[in-house]
């Protein structure tokens, strides 16, 4: 199956439940939030502006990566793209590799004709700088789209899985630390849902990433869209119930980098977890597989999820007497 093929498949597997994690949860549910029955504010004061990766917010929300390549991917793209104008937020595309190997897919990731505004984070994987690429292939992916920074995915699980997948994974913090200093933008790095560790975190203590994006388990498992992909059912599913729950991934890179802003992502779908996630430290949150169907629909149904979600945040903050998404950050850290 050529890249392109594979894309699709995703996408396809992706509207199904069987891509979650069936018996690992991203850990959130276990937190329990402050409960203020004097709050002393006034819910449309309550603040969700903030900042992240120099550029402005009107709240802590990121559309996570998804897709790009096929004109379906263009389509989903462009729908997130225009509801992250609207509202505000910030937006990271899909995988770029396939845009780099066949150049016609780029016109699938270009979407700032209807976002010029928002914070864009283009995305490569981190396997292929191991497979002869490096700062040229990184800023070529991130000024043919517009973009103003990258995430750099980190993926072993999801490769093993993969027919054909990376593999080859031996010298890549060498290789992380040689490449990404020459590249004039932020990077950041990423898991694709399997969760990143805090010994992972400390392994890239020299590397100047701008952000990490922890990517917790407990939403969708990429071995499982793999799986689904490949045979047409899960055939593997003990090996895609492994990783890091989110809550877990957040806590541990938190403490060993307390230094980086933090991107939690991995089965984040109410603005209740998006709260706990900041409780945790996190800058920001990504939210993704939620958006999916709504992105094939229209900008509308998009905006519409979206706006649940930043008003169930808003009210978190509100119910807890935090008057702004700064009060917030780090305040579960010890729970």
């Amino acid at each position: 199956m050529d890249i392109l093929g594979r894309k699709l498949k995703h996408i396809d597997a992706c509207l199904s439940d069987e891509v979650r994690y069936q018996t690992v949860t991203t850990g959130l549910e276990a937190l329990k939030w402050p409960y203020r029955a004097l709050p002393e504010q006034n819910l449309e004061e309550v603040s969700l502006r903030t900042e992240f990766l120099g550029r402005p917010l009107a709240a802590p929300v990121v559309i996570g990566a998804m897709t790009g390549g096929a004109e379906r991917a263009a389509r989903i793209n462009r729908n997130l793209a225009e509801a992250a104008q609207r509202l505000g937020l910030g937006m990271m595309l899909g995988s770029q590799r396939v845009m780099l190997e066949r150049p016609e897919a780029a016109a699938s990731f270009r979407v700032r004709e209807v976002a010029p505004d928002i914070l864009l984070i283009g995305n490569l994987g981190a396997a292929q700088l191991l497979r002869g690429y490096g700062e040229r292939e990184i800023v070529r992916a991130i000024e043919t789209v517009g973009a103003d920074a990258l995430a750099i995915h980190t993926n072993p699980l999801q490769e093993a899985l993969q027919p054909g997948g990376d593999t080859r994974f031996r010298g890549i913090v060498a290789r992380l630390e040689a490449v990404v200093p020459r590249v004039p933008y932020p990077l950041l790095l990423k898991e694709v849902g399997h969760g990143l560790s805090g010994a992972v975190a400390r392994a890239v203590e020299r590397v100047p990433f701008a952000a990490l994006d922890v990517a917790g388990a407990g939403g969708t498992s990429w071995a499982r869209v793999e799986d689904l992909v490949a045979h047409g059912r899960v055939t593997r599913p003990d090996l895609a119930e492994i990783g890091i729950p989110t809550a877990q991934a957040l806590r541990e890179v938190r403490a060993a980098r307390p230094d980086l802003p933090l991107v939690a992502s991995g089965g984040i779908t109410s603005g209740l977890e998006a709260a706990k996630c900041l409780g945790l430290g996190a800058q920001v949150v990504a939210v993704a597989r939620p958006l999916l169907k709504p992105a094939l629909e229209s900008a509308d149904a998009v905006v519409a999820v979206l706006e649940r979600l930043i008003h169930e945040l808003r009210v978190a903050l509100f119910v807890a007497g935090l008057p702004d998404v700064d009060a917030a950050r780090g305040m579960l850290e010890e729970a």
